[in-house]
């Protein structure tokens, strides 16, 4: 097919002629290659993904194998693995099983991934019914190689019908839609099958409800009056068939509600941790983390009445459309009652509506502000306890208390009054009905009215009951609809560019080039960075110094693609930093910060979060590099001592030469060390300064200190001040030619130009004794 052939580039070492005969040998695959032909199998990325890659490109889409994730060992990757690779990059992906007549509708599509039955795969790139052909493509051949003709025989040897379908999104994809009352009415649809299996379910239940009052009136009108035992014996009989297959269908219904229910709290959940890590950092600097977490827990809320209140209204509008046609036809009159209750209810309820929605947003306000002061004392329980604040964060947090206290006061005070009203009405619903339809039976010459006050008492209670929980979900769903509002004001804040589709996907050197780049934060208006140029070739150990707001941070954040609303031109080996994959961006840095976090988990966890599957060599290595080596064999269970949260059982420098060697075991091409030595012993500092250069070969290094001696190592040191480029040049022209260098330098190492004297004036006086 055309358009299709030039999917993927020869690997290198592959010999075009490999992949130049035609079509597939009889008896199934040549030695070591795919169905297709080709060379020896790459053992650095499998064939089933280069084909999905393959695949992927031909829609604009770069898929890296690094991403793929699979827990079925060392079997080739599955359809399902591979689709649901394709789907976390962004793609729509579909695995599917395919007969040969499907394939001959593939005239003019995009690439079909085929998976053979010995673990290899091919490009389905088009079919020609008239010839009863498919054309099929090697993923590993050149991008000038045709694709093979094949028929179903030949196909048939090799293949049973796995695929996977992938192309890119239509339109906006429910992940990327506004988190809405519309998003969840979307979630909960798609459970369609299972809603309409509940349904048909909750339909038959209700028809079955029916019998027991009909079997009643029958039994007073008929049993009763004319002592007929016969009749009473099949009556009870039909009852208690009635009652076990009403128990039998009721536990299924209760089942598929719990399984519905279940996929929609996994889904939902899912949703939310996914858009929650989109999420720019930008927006966790400036909320505080209490806040966020406050607003992100009301989604159990809506959980709650996802798959409780809302699956029960529907399940009872299923039953109040077969059990009130009954009820008029029992008593027309004693329904228009029940309904007429229920419409009240409902009216008060309206009536209520918007002052309690102005409450209730006060009483969220001062929930939030709770929560936020609880989770800031809590991750800063170290500053509290150390300066002895436990008065101050109790009073405040006593303050907060009581403001939310007032405001669910006021809240209930005003919610007591409907429910105060209601409460009457719905007495008489249920009491009311019956005395009245006491009276009408009393006054009816036929007598068969007391049979039919008999019904309509056992139904009247399964249709006021619903009725009323209709009424009130208006009530519920206000509360719910502020719950939407809270998580929705987080989960709908701009995402980060998509990290994981679009963009290119360089193999770094490490040039690094600013061309007057200019950037302001939200909320300031003068310049973090004001016309910033420079350039260091790749493998430079590049220093930045100034004081502090100077910009030097700010920097290494626009370079990690933290912020992105600057003018000018930042660019990696000549590529545009904007145009770059943001999350193939961020996986070729190593960053290590004055504060890092270090995971739950053994240190041998932590240091290879970034990529699972190295081994404790690679872990070794790291560590040695980092300085860290030494004081990890020392503890008990070396590697694989467990952190607590909050790493309590690590001093400050030995988290922080962790930080590094997890930094490096990534083995990035940009090293970006922002006052990572601040935190260490002068032992440990000097450990990782003398290991720089090592840690420094073959790689790009900015490293951000206000320790300028920790520097005069460095191939080319940037000077800003106030957001400006003062100099950029090695260590000893700058002491030369810049002057707010100079007095950096000087103002640190003042100590050492009177050390000397000092020392020689008091030695006389210490030795008199004085």
């Amino acid at each position: 097919m055309d358009g299709t052939d030039g999917l993927t580039p020869v690997p290198a070492g592959q010999n075009e002629a490999e992949t130049a005969g035609g079509g597939i040998p009889p008896g199934g695959n040549p030695a070591g290659g795919s169905p297709l032909g080709g060379g020896p199998r790459r053992a650095e990325t499998p064939i089933r993904l280069l084909a999905m890659m393959a695949a992927a490109r031909y829609h604009g889409f770069e898929l890296d194998p690094g991403e793929f994730r699979s827990d079925e060992g060392n079997v080739a990757p599955s359809a399902a693995a591979l689709s649901t690779w394709a789907q976390n990059a962004g793609m729509w992906a579909r695995a599917v099983r395919l007969k040969w007549r499907h394939l001959l509708r593939f005239d003019d599509t995009g690439p079909v991934v085929l998976l053979f039955k010995d673990g290899t795969a091919g490009l389905l790139t088009g079919a020609n019914a008239e010839h009863k052909v498919v054309l099929l493509k090697d993923p590993r051949s050149a991008a000038s190689d045709g694709s093979l003709p094949v028929d179903q025989m030949r196909l048939a040897e090799v293949w049973d019908g796995d695929a996977v379908m992938l192309r890119a999104h239509r339109g906006i994809t429910q992940a990327d839609e506004p988190f809405s009352l519309r998003w969840l009415a979307a979630l909960v649809l798609q459970q369609r099958r299972s809603l309409r299996d509940i349904g048909i379910a909750s339909l038959v239940l209700s028809f079955l409800t029916i019998f027991p009052p009909l079997l009643v009136m029958t039994v007073v009108d008929k049993v009763l009056v004319h002592h007929s035992t016969s009749t009473l014996v099949l009556l009870a009989t039909i009852l208690g068939i009635f009652v076990l297959y009403e128990a039998f269908l009721g536990y299924a219904r209760r089942l598929i509600v719990l399984v519905v229910g279940a996929r929609i709290d996994a889904r939902l959940n899912l949703h939310v941790f996914a858009r929650l890590l989109r999420l720019p950092l930008d927006y966790f600097e400036r909320h505080p983390a209490g806040e966020t977490m406050h607003k992100i827990g009301q989604i159990y809320r809506v959980r709650e009445f996802l798959t409780g209140k809302l699956l029960t209204a529907f399940l009872d509008l299923m039953t109040l459309c077969v059990l009130l046609p009954f009820l008029f036809y029992l008593n027309s009159a004693l329904a228009w009652i029940v309904v007429a209750g229920a419409t009240v209810i409902t009216l008060v309820l309206v009536a209520f509506l918007r002052p309690l929605r102005v409450v209730f947003g006060n009483v969220v306000k001062a929930e939030t502000d709770k929560a936020s002061v609880i989770g800031e004392t809590v991750f800063g329980i170290k500053t509290v306890k150390s300066m002895a604040l436990e008065p101050q964060r109790k009073a405040l947090w006593d303050a907060k208390v009581a403001d939310a206290g007032k405001w669910r006061l006021a809240f209930g005070r005003l919610s007591n009054w409907p429910q105060t009203i209601i409460t009457p009405i719905e007495r008489f619903m249920t009491t009311g009905v019956i005395l009245i339809g006491a009276w009408m039976a009393l006054n009816d010459p036929t007598g068969y009215a007391v049979g039919s006050l008999f019904a309509f008492m056992m139904l009247s209670m399964r249709v006021a009951q619903p009725l009323v929980q209709l009424a009130r979900l208006i009530e519920d769903y206000e509360e719910v609809g502020s719950s939407i509002g809270e998580v929705a004001s987080v989960l709908n804040r701009p995402l980060e560019t998509d990290a994981a589709s679009g963009g290119l996907r360089p193999k770094f050197k490490g040039a690094i080039t600013y061309e007057d780049v200019t950037f302001t934060y939200a909320g300031t208006k003068i310049p973090a960075l004001d016309r910033v140029s420079f350039e260091v070739p790749a493998g430079t150990m590049l220093g930045l110094v100034g004081r502090s707001g100077s910009g030097k941070s700010t920097v290494t954040r626009l370079l990690q693609g933290i912020n992105r609303e600057y003018s000018g031109f930042l660019k990696i080996d000549g590529a545009d930093l904007r145009e770059i994959n943001l999350r193939h961006l961020r996986q070729s840095f190593g960053v290590v910060l004055q504060e890092n976090f270090l995971f739950r988990g053994s240190i041998r966890d932590n240091l290879i979060a970034g990529r699972p599957g190295l081994t404790l060599e690679d872990v070794v290595r790291a560590a040695r590099l980092a300085g860290a080596e030494e004081f990890i064999e020392r503890m008990p269970n070396g590697y694989e001592t467990y952190i607590e949260e909050g790493s309590p059982n690590l001093s400050g420098g030995q988290r922080q030469r962790l930080a590094i060697a997890r930094a490096l075991i990534m083995d990035p091409r940009i090293l970006i060390l922002d006052e990572a030595t601040s935190a260490l012993d002068p032992e440990s500092e000097a450990l990782v300064n003398a290991n720089l250069a090592r840690i420094a070969r073959g790689r790009t290094m900015l490293i951000v200190s206000h320790r300028l001696s920790s520097l005069t190592e460095c191939d080319q040191i940037l000077v800003l001040d106030k957001g400006k480029v003062a100099d950029i040049a090695p260590h000893r022209v700058l002491l030369e030619r810049c002057a707010i260098y100079r007095q950096l330098w000087a103002q640190q190492n003042r100590h050492l130009e009177t050390q000397g004297p000092r020392h020689a004036a008091l030695a006389p006086n210490l030795a008199q004794g004085d």
